[in-house]
């Protein structure tokens, strides 16, 4: 990995923070971002002590908000010349329903709509860095959404229950990973997702377990789950390894291609979600343009 650079969204703790420290061992030049400047810092030191490099620097990024979005890719592409490795690893799931900065529910906004956005950002640096990969932590959890998703009610505005919003973000992840690894053929960039196994610190924000929900899953849970370390372990072999080179389009489990069911291969449906997450991209930059011209 040396001489690649690496961007991680969420790898100030749990899954990324490992991914992060591996590749850096492997020589990387690796980004990771955290919603929290605090934290972030703290983690910068940390991750870098833990790697022994000081090749791991951190950006502010809040997936819930397309003004930070948009800021953070101006500041990314101004400050480095190539991005090898795209993670997209930063996830929530919560109690209640919430909304974004843009107004969209924060599951599906987080988890799917922030990174489309910030992966239409960054495409073309990407592609220009090629060979290439995307990486895309989804989730087993997806299969919780066998009926596919709910193309009329993707905000979830009817009935919001926290795990099958979680589902349906985590097959949007899987659907969106399909449908750029064939945009993206011939193009040298590869396109990937993964589920990192039930790992201790999984389901929060930035590596915080925000859901009364998931506590207590994780609480019964626990006596089966794997370390964030073992976690981490898929996304660094998608991320570097050579036997993968060239691989688009797989979804990964324990470092393996693994089969999905029938909605995580939907084509059309993969095909739909994009079309919609690009009207609901516009939407989001019309309502972030349009509060900042409000007075404070």
């Amino acid at each position: 990995m040396s001489g690649k650079t690496v961007l991680i969204t969420g790898g100030n703790s749990g899954i990324g923070s490992f991914t992060a420290v591996g590749l850096a061992r492997m020589g990387a030049r690796v980004v990771f971002t955290s919603r929290n400047p605090r934290k972030g810092d703290v983690a910068r030191a940390e991750l870098r002590e833990a790697a022994e490099t000081k090749s791991i620097d951190y950006m502010a990024l809040d997936l819930a908000s397309f003004t930070s979005i948009a800021a953070f890719a101006d500041q990314y592409l101004a400050k480095y010349d190539r991005l090898d490795v795209l993670i997209l690893n930063a996830g929530v799931i919560l109690d209640a329903r919430t909304e974004t900065k843009e107004g969209f529910e924060t599951t599906f906004g987080v988890n799917h709509l922030g990174h489309f956005y910030l992966t239409q950002l960054l495409r073309e640096r990407l592609e220009a860095s090629a060979p290439a990969r995307v990486v895309v932590v989804a989730s087993d959890a997806y299969r919780g959404a066998r009926e596919g998703l709910d193309f009329d009610d993707l905000m979830a505005t009817r009935d919001y229950k926290p795990l099958r919003a979680y589902a349906h973000s985590k097959l949007a992840n899987i659907l969106f990973t399909n449908e750029l690894a064939r945009q993206l053929e011939g193009k040298g960039v590869t396109a990937n997702s993964l589920h990192p196994g039930v790992v201790r610190t999984g389901l929060g924000r930035d590596g915080d377990v925000r859901s009364l929900l998931g506590r207590v899953a994780l609480s019964v849970m626990r006596p089966f789950l794997i370390s964030p370390e073992r976690g981490a372990r898929t996304s660094i072999y998608l991320a570097s390894s050579p036997e993968v080179e060239g691989e688009s389009g797989g979804y990964y489990v324990s470092c393996r291609p693994a089969k999905r069911i029938a909605p995580a291969t939907d084509e059309g449906a993969a095909r739909r979600l994009w079309q919609v997450s690009e009207e609901l991209v516009a939407e989001g930059k019309a309502t972030a343009k349009a509060k900042a011209r409000r007075p404070s």
